[in-house]
């Protein structure tokens, strides 16, 4: 049964997993490149909980999630089986994308349709990534 419009069951996004093959490099690419901040990054019991997370936006974020497994390994760059991993919002899609280029990334599918205007682009492990901007 779906709960009822005026009772919402979950009253946040907070994390999503991306996994890694190298917490450290996956941060720097992140944060260095499309201006991530750290939100969390404590280690405990011999794992590394690093959460990032746009400014502004303390309760939503990205969990960089070193893959432990031969099968977790497997998925690095592919989790999503090819679909975006995240879509994220800009206000200058053209700058976005030279700001990308400038920094060696692989950006495609540049779209210009009036007031909608988008690129996809890969993180460091091939994850795809849409940048939109909205009207």
């Amino acid at each position: 049964m779906a709960p009822s419009p005026d009772h919402n069951l979950f009253t946040a996004i907070g994390r999503t997993a991306v996994l890694v093959a190298d917490a450290e490099a996956a941060l720097g690419f992140y944060r260095d490149v499309l201006g991530f901040s750290v939100l969390h990054d404590r280690t405990a019991g011999g794992y590394r909980y690093l959460h990032i997370g746009l400014t502004g936006q303390a309760q939503v974020g990205l969990w960089l999630m070193p893959a432990t497994t031969a099968p977790e390994r497997e998925l690095i760059g592919r989790q999503c089986g090819g679909q975006p991993l995240l879509v994220l919002y800009t206000a200058d899609v053209r700058r976005t994308g030279r700001h990308l280029r400038g920094h060696g990334v692989r950006v495609w599918d540049e779209r210009d349709e009036g007031e909608n205007r988008s690129l996809h682009f890969a993180d460091l492990y091939g994850n795809v990534i849409v940048a939109a901007q909205l009207p």
